[in-house]
């Protein structure tokens, strides 16, 4: 293994890959020679993402996917294009999310807040993991959030029909994330597959721009000088895909590249197994 470019040969798939976070680590996974799939809903932003990545000095190769992953059939799409795409997958970064002050239904009927950042990541994993399982080692990591310790899974109303806040919305959602993740490095036990989190920071991004979700744009301002650049909020994600060090290291939470107490609701089995069951029937898939 070139010891520069310890990703050399593989292949890194990173959804959200057009900004932010996401965009930072495919230019991580990058430019340690990984061939990096960027994932996108905008067809003008994957162009510019690709040309910018692709022209820096040592940047592996650089695929462009165009899906909007709110919709479980691009999802569907984008599973069989990358599977006809890549032999083999080695890291799947699940990054895309979002956050909405107000409620917004998907093409298929779900909350957009809980559909993107939970269903998507769900059901992309699902379909790709047989593919992840057939060369060697692969990784699985979510892209989370401390917002986690604030949210409940109400199985009542996972669709904020019966009330909706933003904020509710989303702690819920980065919960499920977790849920999923920690039930998944369970599954997946004596595999060659690990599943790990990542909660980033507090980091500046155009996160929550799209619906004045001014919880966040106030976040600007005098307290944007002192948010993280996203460059070093995809550092511990990027180590996360990639590092040797954490070979067969699976069901982690990791932040700054050092192991994060998730809380107690995060790591509650019977919760989890309950999820997983409701968003194979929200997805139509069982794993």
């Amino acid at each position: 293994m070139n010891a520069s470019q310890p990703m050399s040969g593989r292949v890194a798939v990173v959804t959200g890959a057009t900004g932010g976070i996401g965009k930072a680590t495919a230019a991580g996974l990058a430019a340690l020679g990984a061939r990096v799939g960027i994932v996108g809903r905008s067809p003008d932003r994957l162009a510019a993402t690709a040309a910018e990545l692709g022209g820096r000095a040592g940047s592996g190769a650089i695929d462009v996917f165009e899906a909007d992953l709110s919709s479980q059939e691009q999802v569907r799409r984008l599973a069989a294009e990358l599977e006809e795409r890549y032999t083999r997958i080695d890291a799947l970064v699940n990054n895309v999310g979002g956050f909405w002050a107000h409620r917004h239904v998907t093409v298929d009927g779900l909350e957009l807040t809980f559909a993107l950042n939970h269903l998507a990541p769900f059901l992309l994993t699902g379909l790709l993991l047989d593919r992840m399982r057939a060369h060697g080692d692969a990784r699985i990591v979510a892209v989370a959030s401390s917002a986690e310790s604030l949210g409940r899974i109400d199985f009542d109303d996972l669709q904020g029909t019966q009330r909706y806040s933003g904020q509710r919305a989303y702690n819920q959602a980065k919960l499920a994330d977790l849920l999923f993740t920690f039930e998944l490095a369970r599954r997946l036990r004596g595999t060659t597959v690990t599943a790990n989190a990542v909660h980033p920071g507090v980091t500046r991004t155009a996160f929550g721009a799209e619906d004045q979700a001014r919880l966040y744009a106030s976040m600007g301002g005098l307290a944007r000088p002192f948010m993280r650049s996203p460059e070093r909020g995809a550092d511990t994600v990027v180590w996360a895909a990639s590092s040797p060090e954490l070979d067969g290291t699976s069901g982690q939470y990791f932040h700054d590249r050092r192991v994060k107490r998730p809380s107690p609701r995060a790591t509650d089995e019977t919760t989890a197994k309950r999820l997983w069951r409701v968003s194979e029937e929200l997805v139509g898939l069982t794993w």
